[in-house]
């Protein structure tokens, strides 16, 4: 097994860069936003992790039932053929749901390599170690980086056929503009007869959906306020982490479920030289989980290129994972 950190084009010195240009942008837009791809320093990789142990939070359970009991069923529908392949997972993560489908498919004597790609080398670096001693016979290329630079790092190893996993609902991270825009980016990354899964979050009942992400245990907040203190760390920040508090929101109509900081007091946050002022009651736009109808689901596999060529869903029926192909 192999582990291959690789950033591609992107430096250490080009992410701080990245990270600093990001946040200062952000913070100076009218409304302040942050982007939720900086939750996942080493803490926020921790919290994360205790998220998807919540009781309130479905989702995990919901993606793990259709990998855990419905995995013949993915595999018929990714692989049909059972030709070689590269199974690519953007934002892998700890992989604990695709562990099943990769544990099946090495039962079934499939020829593949796996190929997790994270923006945490710390992830990865877990991801390793812990497949490494759970799946032995696994070909793993951990790639650490941008999803798109990472599939074209992932072409230039192999031309093999790619089967392209993007689970959890991290579709609904975006705007439904940036969601249709990455997927036609994701399109444009793939080759003819390729495919993609993507997990949605379905539409239910307001207050499941509220419950995942405003738990009362705090978790989520501490997720929030991280970013803060990672920016204090990282920036040179002055952030006073005790004048901020997490809010969330969910719209049934719109789908949108977004998270959001307030600014307890009218205060001033100094980044290097700039100096950033918050007034009272002020927001941060931290981060949107879009939930999605089967119509808007069939519709940005459509306007993005793709085939749909099935559908999973879970047993409860709140969450869908579906399965389109490159034309």
């Amino acid at each position: 097994m192999n582990l291959q950190l690789d950033p591609y084009s992107t430096t250490e010195k080009d992410s701080a860069d990245h990270f600093r240009l990001d946040i200062l942008n952000g913070l100076q837009n009218t409304p302040k936003k942050l982007s939720s791809k900086y939750f996942y320093d080493k803490i926020g990789d921790h919290l994360f992790q205790k998220i998807m142990a919540m009781p309130e939070y479905y989702l995990t359970r919901c993606e793990l039932d259709i990998f855990k009991n419905k995995t013949e069923e993915l595999v018929e529908l990714l692989i049909p053929q059972n030709e070689p392949f590269d199974l690519i997972e953007l934002g892998a993560g700890d992989a604990m749901k695709s562990t099943y489908l990769l544990e099946h498919l090495i039962n079934k004597g499939s020829d593949f390599t796996y190929m997790p790609i994270d923006i945490s080398g710390n992830i990865l670096s877990i991801l390793n170690d812990k497949l490494s001693n759970q799946l032995p016979d696994l070909k793993i290329t951990c790639l650490e980086g941008d999803y798109f630079e990472m599939l074209q790092k992932a072409a230039s190893l192999s031309n093999r056929r790619k089967v392209v996993l993007f689970l959890g609902s991290n579709i609904g991270n975006m705007t439904p503009d940036e969601a249709e825009n990455f997927c036609i980016h994701l399109n444009q990354n793939l080759s003819s007869k390729d495919c993609v899964l993507v997990g949605f979050d379905l539409k239910k009942n307001p207050h499941v959906i509220l419950n995942a992400y405003n738990d009362p245990q705090g978790i989520t907040a501490s997720f929030n306020l991280n970013l803060l203190t990672r920016i204090n760390n990282e920036l040179g920040a002055n952030f006073d982490i005790d004048q901020f508090q997490h809010y969330q929101t969910y719209d049934p109509i719109s789908g949108a479920c977004r998270s959001f900081l307030v600014s307890l007091s009218d205060q001033q946050v100094t980044i290097g030289n700039n100096h950033i002022a918050f007034e009272e009651h002020e927001l941060i736009d931290m981060e949107i989980s879009q939930k999605f109808s089967p119509e808007q689901i069939k519709e940005l596999g459509e306007k993005s290129g793709f085939i749909t060529t099935g559908e999973i869903k879970d047993s409860k029926k709140w969450f869908v994972d579906a399965i389109w192909q490159v034309q």
